[in-house]
C-alpha cells in the first residue's frame, strides 16, 4: 500500500479535513483487505472477470476457442473435425422448441450461446453451429432448406458432406466417405420413382417401416438401409423421427434445394464477472421459468420437464450428459456494498456522492453537495439471459428530494426512468420489463436533495442456463480447475434488422446508427456508396473490438466492406471485403491492433449493389480493460446429494489459477455451483 502523506507540524488542519483524511485511509485499508491486493501500490480491484470453473468431467465450450482447444485434437485430418464438431454439437444442444430471443432467424443462431445459455433449438439452429463452427476451423460451409427441415454441408477433400446436428446422423457411401445432401437426395428420389404410390404419403412409409416386424425400412435406399444411426426399428437417436420422415424430408417435394447459409451470431462468450456483494447462482434444475414462457413468445421445450436418460432424451447419456435436466435456473444477486464506499471500484461513473464512512453523513451514501444531484451508473453484464429483475431499495428523501432509478439497454446511449421515488422506506422496483431477454444493461441512481440517500440497494435477476454446461460432479474423484482472468468487459451492439422486434428486442436502430442510402428494413443498399456507421465506446481502454454480420450478396459483383475509424470518423480503414454471390453467409472478424488509449470508436459497413445487397444482421463487440480490474480470492461453493443427503463443498480459490479435488461417495445429484467474492 502506498504510504499516505507526511503531515507537516507548521501546517493547519483542521479537525473535519482530518476526519476526512483517516476515513479515506480506511477505506483504502478495507478495500486491499477485502480485494486480496497485496502489492505495494496496487489500486482496490473492483470487477474480476472471466471466472472459470472446470469440471474435468465436462468440457470447456465458454468460446469459440475455448470448444476448439476441448474437441479439436492436433493431427486430426478435416473429416476428424467435422465429426468431433457435429459429436459437440449433439453432446451440447439437445432437438427442441427453440428459445426465441428476436435477434437472429427467430430462434437462437448462436453456437456458445446455444452451448451455455440454453442447450436445446431446432434444425435451422443445427445447420447455423456446424457452418459456424467449420467456418472457425477453416473450412468451407454452407445450409439447405429442405422438406420441413433444414440440414448443413461441410468441404473437405474437395466434396460437399452432409452431417445433421438436429436429428443426430449422417451417411455413409459405399467408399467410406460421408454422403453429401446430392447423394442422399439422389438415393431418396430414386427409389421413390420405383414406389410412386409412398411419393408424399406419409401413412404409407410408415407402414413400410414397420413392415415384417419394423424391418421392412431396410428394403428401401441402400444408402439409408446402411446408415448407423437408425436403430434397429428405423429410428433416429432420439425416436421421435425415423427412416419415414427422411423419405419425405429428401423427396424433392420443397423444390431444389439452393445453399442459404442461416444466419448466426458470432461473439458471444462466457465472461463471468464479479464485484464486492455480487453473487452468481446456476442450478441443476429448473424453477419453471424459461425465456419462451415469460411473455408465452413461443413454444415450452418439452426439455423443460423431460428428464435426460429416458424417452426422447435417452441416447443423452451416451454423449456425457451427467445430469437429470437439460434447461437449468439462477440468480444474478448484487447487494452493492454503499457505505464504505467500495462500489465505487465496481461502479462506471460516479459523481458528487458522499458516503457514510467518508464524512461521518447518514443514510449510508447521499449527494456530497446538496445543491446538486448525486448519481452513480452500475453495469449489469450477465453471460446468461435475464428472465426478469429486481431492484431493493431502502431511501431516505428529504423535504422536497427524490430518488430516481434510470435504465439503459442500449450501452448508456438513451435512458428510461424505472422508478421515481419521493418517499423514504424499503421499496421494491420491477425491473422486468427492462432487463427481459437482456445480457446486459445500465442503472443509474439519481440522488437529489439534501438528506436524501441510499441506504440499501439490492438488485436480483433470475437467469436461464443449460445444465448440460455447467461443471458437473461425478461419482468418484473430480478434479476442479479455477481460473480468472483477464480483466476485460465488452460492450455489445447487436440486432437483427428484419423486423418485427420492436418493443420485444433491440434493433441496430436503437444503437443509433448513422444511415446513408441503406434502407433501414434488411439494411438494403440504395445504391454504391451507401454505408451504416455505428458509434460505440467503452468505459475503459479497448483491447480488441470484434464485428461482422450476415450477409447478402446475389451477384458476383454484390459487396460489403467492413470499416473501422479509431479517429472520431475523420478516416476509416477497410478490414473486411465481402462478395457475392450469396443467398446468405456469415462473416466475422477480429481486430487486435487498437491504438494505444482508445475509448471509442465508429464501426461502418459500406455496400455495392448490383443485385440485392443486404445486411441481415450485425453484432459488435468491443472488448475494454476494467479500470479498477484485478483478481480477488473467489469462493466456489458446490452442493449437491448422495442418497438423499445434502452435501457441500466450499472453496476459496486464493490465486487466478488453482486445481483442486472434489469426491463423491456415491453418483451424486447436481444441486447447484455458486460464485462471489472472498469477503
Amino acid at each position: 500500500m502506498k504510504r499516505g502523506p507526511i503531515l507537516h507540524p507548521d501546517r493547519c488542519f483542521s479537525a473535519a479535513r482530518l476526519q476526512r483524511l483517516a476515513a479515506a485511509t480506511l477505506i483504502a485499508l478495507l478495500l486491499v483487505l477485502r480485494t486480496g491486493s497485496v502489492r505495494a501500490g496496487d489500486p482496490p480491484v473492483g470487477v474480476v472477470s472471466h471466472i472459470k470453473v472446470l469440471s474435468d468431467k465436462v468440457a470447456d465450450v465458454s468460446s469459440l476457442e475455448a470448444w476448439k482447444n476441448s474437441f479439436i485434437k492436433p493431427g486430426m485430418t478435416d473429416e476428424q473435425k467435422v465429426v468431433a464438431l457435429w459429436i459437440s454439437s449433439l453432446s451440447f444442444v439437445y432437438q427442441d422448441a427453440p428459445p426465441i430471443e428476436f435477434l437472429h432467424e427467430g430462434c437462437v443462431h448462436d453456437t456458445i450461446k446455444s452451448f451455455n445459455v440454453y442447450g436445446y433449438g431446432m434444425c435451422c439452429c443445427a445447420s447455423a453451429r456446424i457452418e459456424q463452427m467449420a467456418h472457425y476451423l477453416g473450412l468451407q460451409a454452407r445450409g439447405y432448406g429442405i422438406n420441413a427441415h433444414s440440414v448443413p454441408e461441410v468441404c473437405w477433400d474437395n466434396e460437399w458432406h452432409l452431417l445433421d446436428a438436429s436429428l443426430a446422423n449422417y451417411f455413409t457411401r459405399l467408399d467410406g466417405k460421408i454422403a453429401s445432401l446430392s447423394d442422399v437426395t439422389q438415393a431418396v428420389q430414386g427409389w421413390l420413382k420405383e414406389h410412386p404410390d409412398c411419393r408424399g404419403n406419409g401413412a404409407k412409409l410408415d407402414q413400410f417401416q414397420r413392415a415384417d416386424g419394423w424391418t421392412g425400412w431396410k428394403r428401401g435406399p441402400a444408402l439409408l438401409a446402411n446408415c448407423a444411426f437408425y436403430d434397429s426399428g428405423g429410428w433416429w437417436p432420439a425416436r421421435t423421427h425415423g427412416w419415414a420422415s427422411t423419405m419425405q424430408e429428401y423427396d424433392g417435394s420443397h423444390g431444389t434445394p439452393f445453399p442459404f447459409e442461416y444466419g448466426y451470431s458470432q461473439g458471444y462468450e462466457v465472461n463471468i464477472q464479479l464485484r464486492r456483494g455480487e453473487r452468481l447462482t446456476r442450478d441443476w434444475f429448473n424453477n419453471g421459468l424459461h425465456v419462451n414462457g415469460v411473455l408465452k413468445d413461443g413454444d415450452t421445450p418439452g426439455c423443460l420437464t423431460a428428464k435426460v436418460g429416458e424417452g426422447s432424451m435417452a441416447f443423452l447419456r451416451g454423449l456425457g450428459d451427467l445430469t437429470d435436466g437439460r434447461i437449468g435456473s439462477g440468480r444474478r444477486e448484487y447487494e452493492v456494498p454503499l457505505a464504505d464506499g467500495s462500489f465505487r471500484t465496481g461502479a462506471l461513473a460516479v459523481e458528487n456522492v458522499a458516503c457514510q464512512i467518508e464524512d461521518q453523513q447518514q443514510p449510508a451514501i447521499h449527494p456530497r453537495d446538496s445543491s446538486q444531484p448525486g448519481s452513480f451508473d452500475l453495469g449489469m453484464p450477465s453471460s446468461y439471459v435475464y428472465l426478469n429483475g429486481k431492484a431493493v431499495l431502502n431511501a431516505v428523501v428529504g423535504p422536497g428530494g427524490k430518488v430516481r432509478l434510470l435504465f439503459s439497454n442500449n450501452n448508456g446511449l438513451d435512458w428510461h426512468e424505472a422508478a421515481a421515488i419521493d418517499r423514504s422506506g424499503e421499496q421494491t422496483i420491477d425491473l422486468g420489463k427492462f432487463a427481459f431477454r437482456r445480457y446486459d444493461y445500465r442503472l443509474r441512481v439519481l440522488l437529489d436533495g439534501a438528506g436524501t440517500g441510499l441506504n440499501r440497494l439490492f438488485l436480483a435477476h433470475d437467469i436461464q442456463c443449460s445444465q448440460r454446461a455447467l461443471p458437473a460432479l461425478d461419482q468418484e474423484r473430480n478434479t476442479i480447475t479455477f481460473s480468472a482472468g483477464p480483466r476485460e468487459g465488452t460492450v455489445t451492439i447487436e440486432g437483427s434488422t428484419q423486423g418485427g422486434k420492436q418493443g420485444k428486442q433491440l434493433t441496430p436502430m436503437d444503437f443509433h446508427p448513422v444511415l446513408k442510402e441503406i434502407e433501414e428494413q434488411f439494411f438494403r443498399v440504395k445504391k454504391d456508396g451507401a454505408s451504416a456507421t455505428f458509434p460505440i465506446a467503452t468505459p475503459g481502454e479497448m483491447t480488441h473490438l470484434r464485428a461482422g454480420g450476415h450477409y447478402r450478396l446475389r451477384d458476383e459483383r454484390d459487396q460489403w466492406d467492413l470499416q473501422v475509424s479509431f479517429d472520431g470518423g475523420q478516416s476509416f480503414k477497410t478490414v473486411d471485403t465481402q462478395t457475392g454471390p450469396y443467398q446468405g453467409i456469415c462473416k466475422y472478424v477480429t481486430l487486435t491492433e487498437i491504438p494505444s488509449g482508445t475509448k471509442a470508436a465508429q464501426v461502418r459497413w459500406v455496400g455495392r449493389e448490383r443485385n440485392t445487397t443486404c445486411l441481415f444482421l450485425l453484432r459488435i463487440d468491443a472488448d475494454y480493460r476494467y479500470p479498477h480490474g484485478g483478481f480477488a480470492p473467489v469462493r466456489i461453493t458446490y452442493t449437491w446429494e448422495e442418497g438423499g443427503i445434502e452435501k457441500k463443498d466450499v472453496h476459496v480459490a486464493k490465486s487466478p489459477n488453482e486445481t483442486y479435488q472434489i469426491t463423491c461417495a456415491a453418483k451424486p445429484k447436481m444441486k447447484s455451483v455458486a460464485l462471489e467474492l472472498d469477503e
